[in-house]
């Protein structure tokens, strides 16, 4: 399985946020111990690494948390078309997840694992919950 992790569920773990990095550090783990194919977008890697950057206030630090991102998460690029193709196709009413949903499609990408379904709604690509794909595993 081919899965696109949304931005928030990387903060999640990096941040320690709760309650949310139980199940985001699950995925990171199931990611690590490649029970499945993980990735992030080429644009939530920018993302991240401003987050991140605020957050530790140190610029090589920063940059070594995006290098380990690297080791467990492969990247899937965010083309122009996809920019283009969420305008046109509409999967989304925010334009952000809309291109995540087009950059998923066009990487031949099974899912996307994000706490915000809502904006997913109208997605043709599988949405879950970070419960819902670790319960995926946990059927197994």
């Amino acid at each position: 399985m081919r899965a696109l992790i949304d931005t928030c569920i990387i903060i999640d773990t990096l941040q320690a946020r709760q309650p949310f990095c139980e199940e985001s550090n699950r995925i990171f783990i199931l990611a690590a111990n490649q029970f499945f194919s993980a990735f992030i977008s080429a644009k939530s890697v920018t993302d991240i690494h401003y987050i991140m950057r605020k957050y530790i206030h140190d610029d090589s630090e920063t940059n070594k948390v995006i290098d380990r991102l690297f080791h467990i998460f492969g990247l899937a690029d965010t083309m122009g078309d996809d920019c283009r193709q969420a305008l046109i196709n509409g999967e989304s009413d925010d334009y952000e997840d809309a291109v995540m949903i087009e950059t998923a499609k066009r990487s031949g990408i099974d899912c996307i694992v994000t706490r915000n379904e809502r904006d997913y709604s109208k997605s043709s690509v599988t949405v879950y919950t970070p419960k819902q794909f670790i319960n995926l595993f946990n059927e197994d």
